[in-house]
């Protein structure tokens, strides 16, 4: 259950604007970084909660390494943002409040409950960020810096993916 809320989630972030819609036109630059910036917070702020939460040294590790890297490229996503002049979206204002729902859920959890539903929540999370880069987000930017920033950093999110299945088949 708590795979596919994540599952929907991430959907939600990726997919969930008029603009995504089908038969409509692609997204455009500006929403394609909104989207990818909004997308690598919310899997910070899940990986921050992990840390106060978690006492397993490998989902420890496998959220440290979420902050670094989302970190890293959110950076990067804000600057191009900041850029493209992009203005918060009415979708995006909806997912961090989702998102903050999400969070107060897992909060409830302790121990490997905790554990085994971030770390299912991370591999779901990845799985779908992973598909919509290539199938939508990727195919659809024009900005050359943008579509880079979005590759390197659909290399960097399927590693995590792979990290996060690794971990799930650990924790017990």
């Amino acid at each position: 259950m708590i795979a596919r809320l994540t599952a929907g989630l991430a959907t939600l972030c990726l997919l969930s604007a008029p603009v995504f819609a089908q038969g409509a036109a692609k997204p455009t630059d500006p929403q394609i970084a909104h989207i990818a910036y909004t997308a690598g917070q919310l899997d910070i702020e899940a990986a921050k909660q992990a840390l106060e939460k978690s006492k397993n040294k490998e989902v420890r590790d496998f959220a440290q390494d979420m902050v670094r890297d989302h970190t890293e490229v959110s950076k990067q996503a804000l600057a191009l943002v900041t850029k493209l002049k992009v203005k918060p979206e009415d979708t995006s204002r909806a997912l961090t409040k989702q998102a903050a729902a999400k969070r107060d859920e897992l909060a409830k959890l302790n121990g490997a409950a905790f554990d085994k539903a971030y770390v299912a929540n991370e591999v779901a999370y990845h799985k779908t960020v992973n598909g919509a880069l290539e199938s939508t987000l990727i195919p659809s930017a024009n900005n050359a810096e943008l579509k880079t920033l979005l590759q390197t950093g659909l290399k960097i999110f399927q590693g995590h993916q792979q990290h996060a299945e690794h971990v799930a088949a650990d924790v017990k």
